[in-house]
């Protein structure tokens, strides 16, 4: 261990993947930033090949730590926590195994988290990650980065649209201010990612209830982004993604499922429209979430232009002959609402001010901030669901998913919609 006290704690989980992890761990043993103002943190998440053993032979290069967790399935939140309990610097610095770390990598995260970039304030720094295409790799990559430094490998490809961040059309379109973004939050990837730790603790850390694979770092770029935190673009933070197999269908039932469970935490709008993202398998063939991005902004505009939209009497005509005692949801229920409507009733809507209007005005109504894409609701939990003429807005893209929602937590649906 080093005698002085390191500026930034890179965390690296890692599972069986011992010849990734050397190519990253060689990577962070030439950075430009001195070895003694830096240490690496291998959170094992239980692997069983030779590991440990790789970790210690960096000893004499890095200033290291290894913390080992029993193999009790994908927990890598876990992990990535149990590594930044160790850290001893101010800046946490998240980096996947198999992610190669150009030589300016921890002085561009640096830069961001000591003010030179100019901005106070709590920030969340995204490490351009260049190759990051999970579904789309780089032609030859693999092979170059068997043979090749960080250095030579970017050399070589350059401004390749293909060896470009997967995420580089979203970034390039708000000119790389990340905070322009509708949802900067779903662009937290702990591919490549930095907080400082008092931030990172701040929000308590990652949420260990995130077990399998995907979600857990969209749940902690969530919090911080509620917490306050802005959201850079570190192009100067640069790595590589080595190509490597995948399962995403393996994967898919564990994204889908961890995306409703950060859906439950967060019942409102943009989340249900991340649920969707991954529920209908748009991840799977898109290059990147510009889509999404898109139709929440589309979301925010439909939000500020049906404002005064009441839909009271249309909710009216819709319950009019519903039997006494029935259990009524109302999803797109505006802010006007009809006195035949049962104290009872579950009323979604997608404008928090509408929800706010009712929560102070002291409604015996449960009005929730959402749109009926997915709710939290159990199966077959009310006798009624009435759709209304204010989501004719987001028809197009999710009239479909908000039918079946429907369907699934009413006995009986009445549509205004298309």
């Amino acid at each position: 261990m080093s005698s002085t006290s390191p500026r930034a704690s890179v965390v690296i989980p890692t599972y069986n993947r011992a010849e990734e992890l050397r190519a990253t761990l060689e990577s962070l043993a030439g950075q430009s930033l001195p070895a003694d103002e830096f240490e690496v943190i291998v959170a094992d998440d239980g692997s069983s090949d030779a590991t440990a053993e790789l970790v210690r032979s960096f000893a004499s290069r890095l200033t290291l730590r290894y913390f080992f967790q029993e193999d009790r399935g994908a927990r890598a939140a876990a992990a990535r926590n149990a590594g930044a309990r160790l850290a001893g610097a101010p800046v946490l610095v998240f980096l996947d195994t198999g992610t190669l770390a150009g030589p300016g990598f921890l002085q561009g995260h640096l830069a961001h988290h000591t003010g030179r970039d100019g901005e106070a304030g709590p920030k969340v720094v995204i490490g351009y990650t260049y190759g990051y295409r999970p579904f789309d790799p780089t032609p030859g990559l693999a092979e170059a980065v068997a043979e090749l430094s960080p250095e030579d490998v970017h050399r070589r490809y350059g401004e390749d649209p293909s060896f470009q961040d997967c995420r580089h059309p979203e970034f390039a379109s708000v000119d790389f201010d990340a905070d322009a973004l509708p949802m900067p939050w779903i662009m937290s990837w702990t591919v490549n990612l930095s907080v400082t730790t008092e931030d990172f603790w701040r929000v308590g850390g990652f949420d260990e209830t995130f077990e399998g694979w995907g979600v857990e770092d969209l749940d902690l770029g969530l919090r911080l982004y509620k917490a306050g935190a802005g959201f850079r673009v570190g192009r100067e933070a640069w790595a590589i993604e080595t190509p490597h197999e995948r399962d995403p269908a393996g994967n898919a039932e564990s994204v889908v499922h961890n995306a409703l469970h950060l859906l439950r935490k967060f019942p409102e709008p943009a989340v249900e429209l991340n649920w969707a993202w991954f529920a209908t398998g748009d991840w799977l063939v898109q290059d990147n979430s510009a889509t999404l991005h898109g139709r929440y902004a589309s979301l925010l505009d439909w939000t500020r232009e049906a404002g005064g939209l009441s839909v009271r009497q249309e909710i009216e005509t819709l319950i009019q002959d519903v039997p006494a005692g029935s259990r009524v949801a109302v999803f797109g229920c505006g802010g006007s609402l009809p006195p035949s409507l049962p104290d009872d009733a579950v009323l979604l809507d997608f404008d928090e001010r509408v929800v706010a209007g009712a929560a102070a005005g002291g409604s015996s109504h449960r009005v929730r901030h959402g749109l009926g894409v997915r709710t939290c609701l159990p199966e077959q939990s009310v006798d009624l669901v009435v759709v209304t003429s204010r989501l004719r807005g987001v028809w197009e893209p999710y009239g479909k998913l908000i039918l079946d929602e429907a369907h699934r937590v009413g006995r009986t649906v009445r549509s205004t919609c298309p």
